[in-house]
Formats: C-alpha cells, structure tokens, sequence
C-alpha cells in the first residue's frame, strides 16, 4: 500500500494539481492538509470519480485535513482529543486495510512571542499523549503529514536562516524526538540519509535555488516500520504550474 501526504495550502486553488497527482503517482491513500474548505465545498465528486472514497475535516479559510483512498475508510475519527475547545480543523485517522492512518496538520508557532507557540506545543502534547495510545492498540500506525518541525539541522538548506523559528526551537524538536523515542520512526530519515525537501517558499526564488526544508513526515509504529518498503518525495507537482510550496511525500507498507 502506497501512502502518501501532501499539503496542498488550498484545494480549491490547487485542484488541477491534486487531479494530476492522483492520476499519475496513483497512491493508496493520500492524506491532504490545509484544505482551506469547509467538508461541504470539498471538490468530492472529482476524486470520487477517479475511485477515491474520501473523508473531510474541513474549515473555512483556514486548515482542514482529508483522507482520500482506494478503500474503504474505517472508525474514523475527527479532530486531536485533549482539548473540547480546541475549534481548529488540524487532525483525522482512519484504519484503512488494517493500518491506522492520519492526516496532521501541526501549528506552525510563529510567530514565537505570540500566543501561537504555546498553542504549537500544547497541540503537540496531546499527540504525543494520542500517538501513545495508538502504540498500544499494537496495530500499524502511520502519523503523517505537515508536522511544521525542521527536525535537524540538516533537513534545512540553511540552518542559520532559521535559528528561533517555532519550526527549530528546541521545545518543538524535542516533542518531536519524544515521538521517535516512545518507539515511531521518521520513514525518511530510517529509508535514507540523502538530504530531500518537501516546502520551497514561494519567494526569492527558493524552488528554483532548491533553498527547501523538510518539515512533511510519515511517523510509522514499529509494526508499521517492519513492513516498509521503499520512502520517496514526489518533486513534480512542486515544479507545476500554479503550484502548493509543498510536494508530497509517500510510504510504502507491504502487505
């Protein structure tokens, strides 16, 4: 199984290119991220119409999380639990074949003396909580999506650039470590020591210099990790017409 993500920073605008992937790469299950669209303004019927069943947690303007498939998408659940008050549309999951699978959409931070660091961290609090819960379920696991974590200095073209972003602090990247300690695996990083990007900014030319960071990853349990197979970013749809700064990146299990 073929299991992709991708943050698409619009799918209404971004449309043409969420066909084109789904046609040409064809993956199993696609987790998107910052939809920008409330789930009645999902363009459903397209991907429907190319054998997707899909699933929403959409929100207007801002946001959103989807979970597109090729088979059918079992217990899902909607929304990061920990917070009742919590109104933003950043998390979903789904078992599909037997593997549990979500879409995540973690706060940027930024900026870092505002009240959105404090929120970055206590959102990642409760999915390290959550994550712990599904490591006891014993089934395989797949955590992916824009996690907005530089994890290392390395996933970054330049890492002085970035000193004091929410993306690089060392509170963010120690929760994200304390996902890699409790037993899940950056699929990437264990496929490959190769430096890749998944976000080019849209300015001063950052596509075309390759000035990228690696901030989308797929966190797989470790009964998840012992039926990988082969782990690849996708660069196309980046260098496409009217594109996402994101491109995707792809998993696969084996059965």
């Amino acid at each position: 199984m073929k299991i992709a993500s991708w943050n698409v920073n619009s799918v209404k605008v971004r449309l043409p290119r969420l066909m084109d992937y789904l046609k040409d790469y064809a993956p199993d299950v696609l987790c998107l991220q910052e939809l920008k669209v409330i789930d009645e303004n999902f363009p459903r019927l397209e991907v429907e119409e190319l054998g997707y069943h899909v699933e929403t947690h959409g929100q207007k303007t801002y946001n959103g999380v989807a979970l597109l498939s090729k088979f059918p998408l079992e217990d899902i659940r909607r929304g990061l639990p920990g917070d009742d008050a919590d109104e933003q549309a950043r998390y979903m999951e789904a078992t599909v074949q037997g593997i549990r699978i979500a879409s995540i959409y973690l706060p940027n931070g930024n900026p870092v003396d505002s009240d959105k660091f404090p929120y970055k961290l206590g959102w990642m609090e409760r999915l390290i909580t959550h994550a712990k819960g599904l490591l006891e379920s014993e089934m395989p696991v797949v955590l992916a999506g824009d996690y907005n974590i530089i994890p290392q200095d390395e996933d970054c073209y330049d890492p002085k650039a970035w000193e004091g972003d929410a993306l690089t602090r060392p509170e963010s990247r120690n929760r994200f470590r304390q996902l890699l300690n409790m037993g899940y695996t950056d699929a990437y990083r264990a496929y490959t020591t190769d430096v890749n990007y998944t976000y080019w900014d849209y300015q001063r030319g950052a596509w075309q210099k390759d000035h990228g960071i690696r901030i989308d990853h797929l966190l797989l349990s470790p009964q998840a990790t012992d039926r990988m197979g082969k782990v690849g970013i996708d660069k196309g749809p980046r260098g496409q017409d009217k594109p996402s700064d994101h491109t995707p990146i792809w998993v696969e299990i084996e059965g």
